[in-house]
């Protein structure tokens, strides 16, 4: 699961939606609530970004081999207080319902935090989700080629390149 920088408004904008219509929430201007959220999607991408850059800097001045960026990751992003992976869904939810509470720009929250949850999660997860469906159009582009090779990693970086950028998901 990831979160794609292109998808950050239409998330926000969907998740006020479903909360504003089903009576979540009470906010004079969805516009504002709209930028509260993606200002919370977009600082978590920003910090997953310092913790890939540490995690690599990390990898090459230890000299670990390359499989173990996943651990090294793990534990930086731990580190900075944001989890990734599969943890990433609960952990975008709960900051989502921090900043409802919490904004001045939502007059009201009426739902508990568990039906917060139950209205986002189903919204969330299928932009979440984008990155499962680039994976498996890119695999299916690359059948010619043994994965794990070298050429085969080289190729999967370019085709998936290519296809983020005709989507609008960078």
């Amino acid at each position: 699961m990831r979160l794609f920088s292109g998808k950050i408004a239409p998330l926000s904008e969907e998740i006020v939606k479903t909360l504003a219509d089903n009576g979540e929430i009470e906010c004079p201007d969805r516009k504002e609530v709209v930028r509260d959220l993606e200002s919370v999607f977009s600082q978590y991408l920003a910090t997953e970004k310092e913790v890939m850059d540490k995690s690599k800097a990390t990898l090459e001045s230890r000299g670990l081999p390359p499989s173990e960026l996943g651990r090294i990751r793990k534990i930086i992003a731990e580190q900075k207080g944001i989890k990734i992976g599969e943890d990433i869904l609960d952990y975008l939810l709960d900051q989502c319902i921090e900043m409802l509470m919490h904004s001045g720009n939502v007059d009201e929250v009426f739902g508990q935090d568990h039906d917060l949850r139950r209205r986002m999660r189903p919204v969330l997860k299928k932009y979440l989700a984008a990155d499962d469906e680039l994976d498996a159009e890119v695999r299916n582009k690359m059948k010619n080629l043994q994965e794990g090779t070298r050429t085969w990693e080289v190729e999967y970086q370019k085709i998936k390149n290519e296809i983020q950028r005709r989507k609008g998901l960078v």
